[in-house]
């Protein structure tokens, strides 16, 4: 009797996942959403100084709300768990380091339910820019998906935050490339929706007269231009640090990133 209970529950969890999925899945396409965002058995908080580093530092949680500032402690209490921060060059990581780095990510996917990357399982830190010998030239930052890292020299992201709006963040651009990653290669609800709009954006970026537009704006700066990659790792940038100017100019471009990353000023 015990057995068939069990299989009649399993039986039963497993078609209410079923049904539960294909519901999402029309609710996403429909909405550009999952169902819902954040839920949390229990809530992680930070110690009071990387508390302290979170209210002193980061412009974006103190715009949240009470309820979404608990959210983002969350998860930054969590990235700081996953990842292993490693220091090069005798660079010590410390309280500020890892909250820093680790609500830059929660600032790009705080739309999105799942905000955790299966892609990078390190953060490499540099006291400044660093020698790489995949490409025998000098870096501020870059992530390593066959190294499964996210790098950083530590001065130069540091400025991305000291120098407001001028829409160059490099915690911003290369957390931008691993969400991009995970985006195009996960198959959880956030990340359909990431690719599903990434895809609208790349083929309006690349009908000629857009393009044309774009380019000749001078708006977002050339490097933009490189590759599919190095666009939407800028837009993103401009997204977070000039929304008001990057909607005047571009609203429909604007609309979509948002819509992208589930995300509202």
């Amino acid at each position: 009797m015990i057995i068939l209970y069990l299989l009649f529950a399993g039986v039963a969890a497993f078609f209410f996942f079923v049904v539960y999925s294909v519901i999402e899945e029309k609710y996403g396409v429909l909405f550009n959403k999952p169902f819902y965002i954040h839920f949390y058995p229990t809530i992680k908080a930070l110690d009071a100084n990387q508390s302290y580093v979170l209210n002193k530092q980061f412009d974006y949680y103190n715009s949240l709300s009470d309820k979404k500032k608990k959210y983002f402690e969350h998860r930054v209490a969590t990235f700081i768990e996953r990842y292993e921060f490693i220091g090069k060059e005798d660079f010590i990581i410390t309280d500020e380091v890892q909250v820093l780095i680790a609500s830059t990510s929660v600032m790009l996917t705080f739309g999105l339910r799942n905000y955790l990357y299966t892609n990078i399982d390190k953060v490499i830190v540099y006291p400044s820019v660093y020698y790489s010998e995949i490409n025998d030239a000098y870096h501020k930052g870059e992530f390593n998906p066959r190294m499964k890292a996210i790098v950083f020299s530590w001065e130069d992201f540091k400025v991305g935050y000291e120098i407001k709006n001028d829409n160059l963040n490099l915690g911003i651009h290369e957390f931008a490339h691993v969400l991009h990653f995970h985006g195009m290669n996960s198959q959880d609800t956030s990340a359909i929706i990431f690719s599903r709009m990434y895809d609208r954006i790349r083929k309006e970026v690349e009908h000629p007269v857009n393009r044309e537009r774009l380019v000749n704006s001078d708006y977002f700066r050339i490097y933009a231009y490189t590759n599919q990659f190095e666009f939407l790792a800028v837009i993103i940038e401009h997204y977070f640090e000039s929304p008001h100017l990057f909607k005047q100019e571009f609203p429909k471009l604007y609309e979509n990133v948002s819509k992208m990353l589930n995300h509202k000023h």
